[in-house]
This record gives C-alpha cells, sequence and structure tokens, in this order.
C-alpha cells in the first residue's frame, strides 16, 4: 500500500486489527463550504449537468500495479497541515492524527498489504506463516531486513534495528495495559472453550521473532502488522519511570535532531503553530530500481495551517505543492486551463463519518439514555437524516450516502446488505410512536412527557461538521426534536469518547476502511475501547451486541470461506439495523498537485489515495 508523504492521504494498514480514531477522516471525507439557499432539484439538476464536464478537466489516474520510473533526487516538498502535533511519541501517535502524521515518517510497518493482488507484500520485514492443523494452533514468522537503522540526523550514529525492538514493543508498551496502546486488544483470543489465549511474541536471533497464535485465525499477519519506537529509547525511560515516563518522552519541546527514525524522513524543525521542517533520511530502505534512495526530495516543509481558506491561496500562490479541494474551489481550479497545476479526480471514498448516540449506563438515570439505547429511535433520526439535501448542499453534489458496512474491496462485501432507514419523516414518526413517543404542541415527548432534546458535538476544526449539523438540527426540529450544536475542537472529542463520556450525540469518524472485516477488534466487539456509543464493557450491554461479539469472534477463526460468509453477512446485517452507528457520505475525491513535479510516478485513487512516495521534480521544476 501507499505511505505518507504529505498531504497524509494513505497509509499503511494499522497495527493488527485495531481502527484509530483521527481527526484527518473529518478533512478527508469532508470538505467545507457555505449553503445556499437553493432548492434541492435545482442543485440535483445542477450537478447531474455540470459533472461530467467537471470531471472532464480532471485527470484520472488510479494506481493498477505500474511499475514506478527512475526519478531524479533533488527539491523541497511542501504542505499544510491544520493543526499542531500534540506530541513525538509514537505511543501517543495512536490517538492523535496529527502526532501519527509527524511520527510515521520516523518509523516504518513490518510488512505490507497489496489490496490489488490481495497479498502481503514484504516491506520492514517478510512474514512466513505455519499452520500446525492437529494442535489446532499457528505460527508468524517475521525476518527483519538486515538494513534497518535507527539514525540520527547530522550525526554519525546508527543503532541496528533487531528483533528485540519488536519484542520489546510488543510486550512492553502494546501489551502493557497501563499504556493504553490500540494495538493490547489484539493480543488477545477467545479460545474454543471460550476462555482466553494470548498471542504471545518470542526472539529467534537478531532478525527473526515469531508470533504464537494458541489458535488458528484467519489473518494472522493482518493481526501482528505494527509499527514500533526504539527499544533504546523507550526501555530505559520505562524502567526509570514507568508509563509516565514513556509518555513524556519526546513532547513537542523536544529538539526534533534528537529524534531517531527508521523511516523516510529526520524531523530536523519544529516552530509550534508555523512549520515543520524535515530532511531526508540516507539510511532508509527503500530503493527505486536504480538503487537510489527513496525520497526523492532532499527536504520538506509542512507549514501549521488551520484556515481553509488560508491553505487554498497559498496553494493557488503556488506557496504549497499540493492540496485537497472543497466543492467551492473546483469551479475556479478546473474550469481555468492553468499550467501551474493539475486536479485528480478519484471515485467515492471507501469509508466515511458517522453519527452516534451515548449509550453508556453512566446516564442510566436519564431520559436521553432511555432514547438513545431504544433501537427505534436510532432508526428513527436515521431516517430523518436527509441525505439528499445535504449532498446537495454541502457537497454540491459530489458524494453519495455510505449505506453498506463493507467497502467493495473487503472480501465479504454484500451490496444486497444496506441501511434501509432513508430519510422519510414519516417512517420516522411512526417508529418513534411505536416506542412510546409521541408529538403534542410542535414538541416531540417521550413516554413520560420528556421534551426531547439533546447536544449534537462536532469538531470544531471541520467547517463541513457545521453544514451538516444546521440541516440535522433543521430537520429534526420538523419532528419536535431541538438539537443543540456543540463545537469542540478534536482533543476534547478524544477526551469525551475516553475518559468523560460527557456528550449525547456526536459526528466522529475512525482512520481507514474495513478492508479485511476482522478490522475493529477495538471498535466492534463490546469490550473495545472505540466501540464509541458505549466502550469498554465488561460483559455485553446486549442481546444483539453479545451477537456480533460472537459473530466477530468467529469471523476471525474460519477459513472456510462459505461459513465465513454467512457469518459477516449477519454481522453487517445487526449493526446496520441496530444503528447505533449511522453512516453519513461516500464523497468523490479531487486532489490538486503543482506541475513542477513530474507526474510519472502520481497515482490517485480511492482505494489508496494519492501516491507520492516516488514524485520527483520535473525537469523544468525548481528547487
Amino acid at each position: 500500500m501507499k505511505t505518507r508523504f504529505f498531504p497524509r492521504i494513505a497509509a499503511p494498514l494499522p497495527a493488527a486489527q485495531a481502527i484509530f480514531l483521527t481527526a484527518a477522516v473529518f478533512a478527508a471525507l469532508m470538505v467545507s463550504c457555505s449553503r445556499e439557499e437553493v432548492s434541492l432539484e435545482e442543485y440535483n439538476a445542477a450537478a447531474a449537468a455540470g459533472l461530467p464536464a467537471l470531471l472532464a478537466k480532471t485527470e484520472f489516474k488510479p494506481y493498477r500495479g505500474e511499475d514506478f520510473v527512475p526519478g531524479r533526487r533533488g527539491g523541497t516538498w511542501t504542505s499544510v497541515i491544520t493543526s499542531d502535533p500534540k506530541s513525538f511519541n509514537h505511543l501517543i501517535a495512536e490517538k492523535d492524527s496529527a502526532t501519527s502524521s509527524i511520527v510515521s515518517s520516523l518509523t516504518d510497518y513490518l510488512i505490507d498489504y497489496n489490496p490489488l493482488t490481495r497479498e502481503w507484500e514484504p516491506r520492514a520485514a517478510a512474514a512466513e506463516v505455519k499452520v500446525y492443523g492437529e494442535a489446532g494452533k499457528l505460527d508468524v514468522i517475521y525476518t527483519l531486513r538486515d538494513d534497518l537503522y535507527w539514525s540520527y540526523y547530522n550525526a554519525n550514529r546508527r543503532v541496528k534495528v533487531t528483533s528485540d525492538d519488536v519484542v520489546f514493543w510488543y510486550n512492553e508498551i502494546s501489551g502493557d495495559p497501563e499504556c493504553q496502546s490500540s494495538g493490547y486488544y489484539q493480543q488477545f483470543l477467545t479460545l474454543e472453550d471460550g476462555s482466553e489465549g494470548r498471542v504471545t511474541i518470542e526472539k529467534l536471533d537478531d532478525r527473526r521473532f515469531v508470533f504464537h497464535f494458541p489458535r488458528i485465525v484467519a489473518d494472522p499477519i493482518l493481526a501482528t502488522n505494527m509499527d514500533f519506537g526504539p527499544r533504546h529509547v523507550y526501555e530505559p525511560a520505562k524502567r526509570s519511570g514507568g508509563v509516565e515516563a514513556v509518555l513524556n518522552l519526546y513532547g513537542v519541546q523536544t529538539d526534533p535532531q534528537t529524534i531517531p527514525s527508521m523511516g523516510k524522513w529526520f524531523l530536523t524543525e519544529y516552530t509550534a503553530g508555523q512549520r515543520l521542517v524535515f530532511k531526508r533520511n540516507g539510511d532508509y530502505w527503500r530503493k527505486d530500481a536504480q538503487g537510489l534512495s527513496i525520497p526523492y526530495c532532499d527536504e520538506e516543509i509542512i507549514r501549521i495551517i488551520p484556515e481553509e481558506n488560508t491553505q487554498f491561496l497559498l496553494f493557488k500562490n503556488g506557496e504549497s505543492d499540493s492540496y485537497v479541494p472543497r466543492p467551492e474551489d473546483l469551479d475556479e481550479l478546473v474550469t481555468k486551463e492553468n499550467p501551474e497545476y493539475a486536479v485528480f479526480n478519484a471515485e467515492g471514498s471507501l469509508g466515511a463519518a458517522f453519527w452516534t448516540f451515548n449509550q453508556n449506563p453512566q446516564w442510566k438515570e436519564t431520559p436521553k439514555y432511555r432514547w438513545f439505547t431504544t433501537r427505534e429511535f436510532r432508526q428513527a433520526m436515521s431516517c430523518l437524516l436527509n441525505r439528499d439535501r445535504i449532498i446537495a448542499q454541502v457537497y454540491r453534489g459530489l458524494a453519495e450516502p455510505k449505506l453498506d458496512f463493507f467497502p467493495e474491496p473487503n472480501p465479504f462485501h454484500n451490496p444486497a446488505i444496506t441501511n434501509g432507514y432513508l430519510y422519510d419523516p414519516n417512517r420516522a414518526m411512526a417508529l418513534l410512536e411505536s416506542a412510546g413517543f409521541k408529538l403534542r404542541g410542535g414538541r416531540l415527548l417521550d413516554i413520560k412527557e420528556n421534551p426531547v432534546e439533546f447536544d449534537l458535538v462536532i469538531r470544531s476544526e471541520s467547517a463541513v461538521n457545521n453544514d451538516i449539523a444546521s440541516i440535522i438540527m433543521d430537520e429534526l426540529s420538523k419532528a419536535g426534536i431541538k438539537v443543540n450544536i456543540r463545537v469542540v475542537d478534536f482533543q476534547k472529542m478524544v477526551e469525551a469518547l475516553f475518559t468523560t463520556f460527557e456528550w449525547d450525540s456526536m459526528l466522529m469518524g475512525f482512520g481507514g476502511a474495513n478492508i479485511f472485516p476482522s478490522q475493529g477488534s477495538n471498535v466492534w466487539p463490546s469490550s473495545g475501547n472505540l466501540h464509541a456509543w458505549y466502550p469498554n464493557q465488561p460483559s455485553p450491554a446486549t442481546d444483539w451486541e453479545a451477537r456480533v461479539d460472537y459473530l466477530y469472534n468467529e469471523g476471525c477463526y474460519t477459513i472456510d470461506k462459505a461459513k465465513a460468509k454467512a457469518i459477516w453477512d449477519e454481522f453487517q446485517s445487526i449493526i446496520i439495523e441496530q444503528c447505533p452507528i449511522i453512516s453519513l457520505f461516500r464523497t468523490r475525491g479531487f486532489f490538486a498537485l503543482r506541475r513542477r513535479w513530474d507526474f510519472s510516478n502520481v497515482y490517485f485513487d480511492n482505494l489508496q489515495g494519492a501516491e507520492l512516495n516516488y514524485v520527483f521534480l520535473a525537469e523544468r521544476g525548481a528547487p
């Protein structure tokens, strides 16, 4: 798969099967614009007429496995991010997307998944799976490359990457519950007798290590793929100061040049609120066909610009090399014959943000808890979500509803399993009335005469959330429901989800799409820390969640494709029927790139994002 090169459009699959909460989902899946008072019919007609003409003026260049042509070294890549990192710490990066986008430059995943061939390919390591059928167990043996180093910028210091790095990280960081790593959950398996078993790791030699599975699983490489930090730094910190010392490593006050890298870049400069500077890591293992190390660029400068209009202006002025256009930007970008840049387009995104309701029993004495835990209420909210209006007024027709669960590349995608609770106010009212709600004097009341009113939390950094929330608020008001929009920053959203649980409903998203059915080990099982509507359940709160737990568990261990299909079909059907999350939209992607870069190795599609790893200056490009 593609790896990060700012702007971060694509990345390897997350470690093991976990899914991560990320602010980048909102930025990638939602692009802001202001709503205009034009009829829905006019919007739809204009969109239908204008889309082919708009697309004809853009480049459609999906990656289909082409070989990359040799490039030339040199140049400075310039780009923009919207917020400062919280840290440069590898563990904190798991929960903060801004931190992750930086730290991902300094490390690497063990192995790569090619979604075109649906095969695993070596990356920092090669993998071999050994199945012991009679014993009902398996091993995954990894062999690290022999040219991996933790290197230090502008210093004659290199520390060999060995099995000890991976074993330490798996056992002492991911495997320590005090660290609250997303990788903790997939270290445990439910055995056939209902007991719990753990996937253990063993060092074989300096380059080889093995994961021992106490049970045969369907996707063992997915369950063990991971990135990791330098043991020679993190282990002494943990030994001397415990988890707190680990979390305090590499704060934003750290001199970036003291942070080792085994990735493509060194972080050499950070000025809060202004910019980050990266320099090429000549020790990075990946090379082109001529033996030249990747990346070709010598330097990368990322400015920190929260305001979207300023980002657009910088791109137009030639002060950044790439830009992800908003719908309102497209007319200006693609209607002019501009020799300075091109705009690429991709089909609808595979993942989507969603709307969800808090079902945590911390609030069980409140009326809201009774509403949110009522299936008919959640189904009614889906029926009050005016998807066509939002697509027309917010996305200008450049999106479609996300109605399925697994995306098309997932081997168990079933197009017949879709959300049937579409916009229908009459059906919404019938569902509400069946659950004891009634409309009186223009207000919806519950069975105990409480007026239905709740907060909708949205992320402050994305203007489109306000547009969507405003439409939701307007549509629900027609059903007698009062919605209060609460705008908070991303970190506050994370705290509410993980710690305080003080929220009613929320627009949110997770990083990545379910390319593998077993992705989401910390989301779909009721015990997961990102089981958003009620995380970390000591035991399933509902019968349907207990059934989902069972199906997820069985699906992960079922090798037979026909049997697995029946399991994953039921799994998808239950979640879509219960509506714990209401998926929003698949937006058509656009990506603008300045022509000072050669486009030979540039690709853009909805499966892997923007391929920019092998980008190099065009003949006329200036550094």
